[in-house]
């Protein structure tokens, strides 16, 4: 079994939200600092959600997502707002 682990973007932080409700939310500061602690962890995978891209339909967060791809050496899934060919496009042209 593979083991994923996920850095919720909401508003620039790395967030989890409880039960997915956006009103209830856990803080865990700088994302792409929580995405290199799971990298040098072992992680062999990061999976990493725009929240706010995926409840507004804006990539708020893209940079941060692309960051986080740059900065942790290991495969990086990321989901929320990506909805065009010109999305994709984006994300793969940033790594």
């Amino acid at each position: 079994m593979d083991l994923y682990p996920a850095v919720d973007i909401r508003g620039g932080g790395a967030v989890r939200l409880t039960q997915g409700d956006f009103d209830r939310e856990t803080a865990y500061g700088d994302p792409v600092a929580l995405a290199r602690r799971f990298a040098d962890a072992g992680a062999p995978w990061l999976h990493v959600v725009d929240l706010d891209a995926a409840r507004h339909g804006t990539p708020f967060n893209r940079p941060t997502v692309l960051a986080i791809a740059a900065a942790v050496g290991i495969p990086v899934e990321t989901g929320g707002g990506i909805r065009s060919e010109n999305d994709v496009a984006e994300l793969l042209d940033g790594v």
